[in-house]
């Protein structure tokens, strides 16, 4: 079943305000919606056991006062670690939010959502389907399907099978020669894209065969504007205080 691409603002919050509040936290997420994106970004992996969190390298060094892999802590430990201090005292004792979590600050603040399937090696078709097990299970009934979204084909291929009525997109770093096959593969609904490897005819090549195209970490509103005469239909950006709709 192909998913239908929605129609997205063209502002989406890259890991809620990232520049604003420390990344993949609650508090990010609704410093987001206060700058006024009414869609954020968010990535998901999963701890020891299972459980789905919010959060973007595989180890904990760079966001949290913890040490090594993600994938070697259980939920309970990931949830001692402060998450907030290392991007400013003001957010000490910020916590790794689960999903669930997440999808409850979602439908209070009227928030679409683009989750990232960012899994840990080996763990793509697990992590995939936890994501696509939860969406169909918890996602809150006010908020529109969100858009699913990972570099890896395996966890799209998951997300196309497990999930299939909820828009997936693929991501690239560099725009590889068969995106039209991989894409089609999966019945991807767009593509969500770097801006340091946008080709020149990406988004009209795409438009042609009905992909919206959506660029990443655009935090110069001149770029964005660029962008959106381009025809690109969103932007991730870290400072939706700088850009808006």
């Amino acid at each position: 079943m192909a998913s239908v691409s929605p129609e997205l603002p063209f502002v989406i919050g890259h890991r809620g305000a990232a520049a604003l509040a420390p990344e993949n936290t609650l508090i990010s997420l609704v410093r987001a919606k206060q700058e006024g994106a009414t869609w954020v970004e968010f990535d998901v992996k999963l701890s020891r056991f299972g459980e789905a969190v919010l959060f973007h390298d595989p180890t904990l060094e760079r966001t949290t006062d913890g040490t090594g892999n993600v994938k070697d802590h259980s939920l309970s430990e990931l949830r001692e670690l402060d998450a907030g201090q290392w991007f400013h005292p003001a957010f000490t004792g910020e916590r790794i939010p689960t999903f669930l979590e997440a999808m409850v600050i979602l439908a209070r603040e009227g928030l679409g959502a683009n989750v990232e399937i960012k899994p840990d090696e080996g763990r793509e078709r697990e992590t995939a389907s936890s994501v696509a097990r939860l969406i169909g299970s918890d996602w809150p009934r006010d908020v529109p399907l969100p858009v699913i979204s990972s570099f890896s084909e395996e966890a799209i291929d998951v997300a196309h099978q497990e999930a299939s009525e909820v828009p997936r997109a693929m991501l690239f770093w560099k725009l590889p020669n068969n995106w039209r096959d991989v894409v089609a593969r999966y019945q991807c609904s767009a593509i969500h894209m770097s801006d340091r490897h946008l080709t020149p005819t990406l988004i009209q090549d795409a438009a042609e065969i009905g992909l919206p195209v959506r660029i990443y970490t655009i935090n110069d509103p001149s770029r964005a504007n660029e962008l959106r005469a381009m025809g690109a239909q969103s932007i991730f950006t870290d400072r939706p205080d700088l850009i808006k709709d």
